[in-house]
């Protein structure tokens, strides 16, 4: 009975240490499941002006567009973390490095659409725990992955054990009276 007090108990000890940190990233992944569909999470991606891809703006016009904004967040090409084409949509996602902003450019006409929050970035460095460091991502969250895995192993255990030990104990009496 030593064995299974003491898988109880790390278990138990465990799930109360790690329960924050799960349920976190639980909700943050459940969030960004469906990011697309709340526009408060993504921005949703414009449709921009359809035509022919040599009718599409090479990458220093779009530059020019995004900092024509006059967003102070989007004043070189420092600020500029990523552009993400969509060609389905003709429209270039322009992200800054700085508060999750986006801006997008029609590929085409260069028209720019409002500056917008992705909350979904935020709802990512949250989930992988770069939110809190670097550090919190490279060794807090591993640890977190690798409890996760002893949480489980050890309920099975814990949920087992009982069962088997009766079948076991109901075996042994019904050999014993034959």
């Amino acid at each position: 009975m030593k064995t299974f007090r003491l898988l109880w108990l790390l278990h138990k000890w465990a799930g109360i240490t790690l329960g924050a940190i799960l349920v976190m990233s639980a909700v943050s992944g459940l969030l960004l499941l469906v990011k697309k569909d709340y526009d408060w999470i993504q921005p949703p991606t414009q449709r921009g002006t359809a035509g022919s891809p040599e009718q599409i703006a090479p990458l220093h016009r779009v530059y020019d567009a995004v900092f024509a904004v006059g967003d102070p967040r989007l004043q070189s090409e420092a600020d500029i973390d990523r552009i993400d084409f969509r060609p389905n949509k003709r429209v270039f996602k322009v992200r800054s490095k700085h508060d999750d902003l986006e801006i997008q450019v029609d590929a085409v006409s260069l028209r720019t659409w409002q500056p917008a929050v992705r909350t979904s970035d935020w709802l990512e460095r949250l989930h992988d725990g770069s939110v809190f460091g670097a550090w919190a991502h490279g060794y807090v969250m591993p640890i977190v992955a690798l409890g996760l895995v002893f949480l489980t192993i050890t309920g099975y255990l814990v949920w087992l054990w009982p069962i088997i030990l009766k079948r076991r104990r109901a075996r042994e009496r019904a050999l014993s009276r034959d």
